[in-house]
């Protein structure tokens, strides 16, 4: 995950104008939902070894080995469960040299109106700029949690797809180059492409989105991100209430949390509504201690079988 905070002035604006749930801190009230019908399975312990295969990799820094190797066996993986997967490659010129980086893109089922992205970033930080020890600083980060956690989940989705075709349509987005750069500008470069350019590899615009970012610690709590409140709440309650049904609420308290930069801005300018489930409270984050290690196959499983219930048993 790259640089966080509060965000634009004029995206502010519009939040403001949304008036977004948060404001005051008071709870969203409960969204009434029918009975749950999840019945698919979502394997945590699987999902963590995906974790370990992508930092076996080493950094997924464009322009290093790993991240050639990494890509490969993201798309190896997906080509097994989706319907069809597509490079969305592209070049961009950052600090004086030209640079390539590859979205990843899983369709699974008939594309419609109401079909829904799922997204996350393979890519890892070229630095861990939150070292205190210059050394260290300037080497890149092993990004498990930050950046494999989502791919991870997602991957297991797939398998669920796999076994049980979703009701409505769904497209995988691994975005490259979330974490590239030192300022906003050199960031999200991946989801700002992408949300430029969907007609090029999707036949119809996502209706909304889910991202997935930081989604693997071992005291993962994922509150409401206030941008995701004000861009798509009816999205925010149904995955709440399907923490609920789940007794997952303790992952998912149903609470104001802190406006992030992140990679649902661009497809929300694009015109994605798009929710950002993200636990920004992560000691490592932007460390050379983001290891495998710090992760939890319970939380990953957590995040899963919400996603999946979201998916499969929310209203239509």
């Amino acid at each position: 995950m790259g640089c966080r905070g509060a965000w634009k002035p004029f995206l502010l604006l519009v939040a403001l104008s949304i008036l977004p749930v948060g404001c005051g801190g008071k709870v969203r009230p409960a969204a009434s939902a029918p009975s749950p019908t999840f019945e698919y399975s979502f394997d945590g312990q699987r999902a963590l070894q995906d974790i370990k295969t992508q930092c076996a990799f080493g950094p997924r820094v464009p322009g290093q080995p790993g991240h050639g190797q990494c890509a490969k066996w993201i798309q190896s993986q997906l080509q097994k469960t989706a319907d069809e997967v597509t490079l969305q490659r592209f070049e961009q010129t950052l600090g004086g040299k030209s640079v390539n980086f590859t979205n990843i893109i899983a369709v699974y089922g008939r594309q419609t109106p109401r079909s829904l992205a799922l997204c996350a970033h393979w890519d890892t930080r070229p630095f861990a700029d939150q070292e205190l020890d210059a050394d260290k600083a300037a080497k890149p980060i092993p990004g498990a949690n930050d950046g494999a956690s989502g791919v991870a989940v997602l991957l297991e989705m797939g398998r669920l797809f796999k076994q049980k075709p979703p009701p409505d349509g769904v497209v995988m987005v691994f975005f490259d180059g979330e974490d590239y750069g030192k300022t906003s500008a050199e960031m999200f470069i991946g989801s700002r492409y992408f949300a430029k350019r969907w007609k090029s590899v999707l036949p119809v615009k996502p209706w909304r989105g889910i991202l997935l970012d930081m989604v693997g610690a071992a005291d993962i709590r994922i509150p409401r991100e206030a941008m995701s409140d004000s861009a798509a709440p009816e999205l925010l309650d149904a995955i709440y209430q399907r923490a609920r049904d789940a007794n997952l609420s303790h992952v998912f308290p149903d609470e104001a949390g802190k406006p992030i930069n992140d990679d649902h801005i661009p497809l929300i300018e694009a015109g994605i509504p798009t929710v950002d489930l993200i636990s920004f409270e992560y000691a490592w984050w932007h460390t050379l201690e983001d290891t495998p290690d710090k992760c939890s196959a319970s939380s990953l499983k957590a995040v899963g079988e919400v996603v999946a219930r979201t998916v499969y048993d929310s209203p239509r």
